[in-house]
């Protein structure tokens, strides 16, 4: 039997409350709450809240959809109970279908739909339900929505050029260490069983190769094992302030890879702090969430100096020029929109030259790790063919 979990406000006046019952229908919780003298204002079984929590079949493609078409509903006069309807019907994503009905009841029961929204948050972020409060609180619901949606494209854009950079090198390097565990593990010992055969002498390449093809053999489960232990150990330590922080650090000083993503952490953050500010989010909340979106310890300490800088009635860019992170012509045009009071146009400005810096530094990626790879594979795979030719050149002299 599902449980319900519901909040009603009693029908004399007062606080919501709320509880669950276990009974076979949505009707029959209506019905107790009725007897009760309360006044529903929200229902929904517990387990298929746990489902939309998790809602991993939602894209934000789907969701900049949903929140242009809203907007444009919204813009057209349309009531925002009836525009909820309409996209419920038309969304192709069944998971996000099932939100939007979610946030339709829990609206049409009194609630705010920043509040109906903010109840989903593995779909909707806190950027996201901030910024339509804002847009409900100052009457501008389809800008907020038309500028949330923009905002999503160019983040979501910028993500992807980040994955695209690492996956050509990633595939590259796991089909040439498949390959080398392939060569270990079955063509050396071929070789081995030739020569041990022929019982000619070894060059020392040759017995190297042949003593890890040897290990490998016999101790595949402990580097298994091993490879699973770091991948562990180095989770704990991310999961640590400390462990954190010195491995954001690490990443931002490695050649070429912490440049990139250095110039996306300044893209997402200048794009993050404008829309917000734009949109009427407080500077103070909005440096808050920025930090939260910032995906680096090191950047998100940074941010969020700026905010107890400006709590304290100073500058934000105070903070961001002491963490060194900040290039200097980035700090000095937020300086600059500090004191004119165009910071939301300033920020979006910074966005938009970083998101072509991203584009630049991501080609530069590709053409340095072409050779490199290049390289490593040609050491690697082409140092253990030679190695086990250079006995049979030994034995073809020999026989000469």
């Amino acid at each position: 039997m599902p449980t319900f979990v519901y909040s009603a406000r009693p029908a004399t006046g007062g606080d919501i409350q709320s509880g669950e019952l276990e009974v076979k229908t949505k009707d029959e919780v209506l019905s107790f709450l009725h007897k009760q003298k309360m006044i529903p204002v929200s229902v929904r079984e517990k387990d298929k809240g746990i489902n939309i929590q998790i809602g991993t079949g939602v894209r934000t493609r789907d969701i900049v959809i949903f929140t242009r078409q809203f907007a444009t509903m919204i813009n057209s006069g349309l009531p925002l109970v009836q525009a909820l309807d309409i996209l419920a019907e038309q969304t192709e994503n069944d998971s996000l279908r099932k939100v939007i009905q979610d946030i339709l009841y829990d609206v049409e029961s009194g609630h705010t739909l920043a509040d109906a929204l903010g109840s989903h948050p593995k779909i909707f972020s806190e950027l996201y339900v901030n910024m339509v409060a804002a847009g409900e609180a100052g009457g501008i619901l389809d800008t907020i929505l038309l500028r949330l949606a923009t905002f999503l494209e160019k983040n979501d854009a910028l993500v992807r050029k980040i994955k695209g950079a690492m996956i050509y090198p990633g595939v590259i390097f796991t089909v040439a260490g498949l390959a080398v565990v392939i060569l270990l593990m079955f063509v050396i010992p071929t070789f081995q069983q030739m020569f041990e055969s022929a019982g000619v002498p070894l060059p020392l390449p040759t017995q190297f190769v042949i003593s890890l093809s040897e290990f490998l053999q016999v101790y595949w489960w402990a580097l298994g094992l091993g490879i699973i232990a770091l991948v562990f150990i180095i989770r704990q330590v991310y999961r640590t302030d400390g462990g954190k922080l010195a491995i954001d650090k690490m990443l931002l000083s490695l050649p070429i890879l912490g440049d990139l993503q250095r110039k996306a952490a300044v893209a997402r953050f200048t794009r993050t702090l404008g829309t917000l500010v734009s949109s009427g989010v407080s500077i103070l909340e909005g440096l808050e969430i920025t930090a939260k979106t910032a995906g680096n310890r090191v950047i998100h300490d940074a941010v969020m100096g700026s905010r107890s800088s400006i709590a304290g009635g100073e500058t934000i860019a105070g903070p961001l020029k002491e963490s060194g992170v900040f290039p200097p012509m980035v700090v000095q045009m937020i300086n600059v929109g500090e004191e004119t009071g165009g910071l939301d146009e300033m920020l979006t400005k910074i966005a938009d030259f970083y998101d072509e810096e991203v584009d630049a530094a991501v080609e530069a990626l590709l053409s340095a790790m072409e050779p490199v790879m290049i390289v490593v594979l040609g050491v690697v795979v082409g140092g253990m063919i030679v190695a086990m030719y250079l006995p049979i050149f030994d034995m073809i002299n020999a026989v000469q």
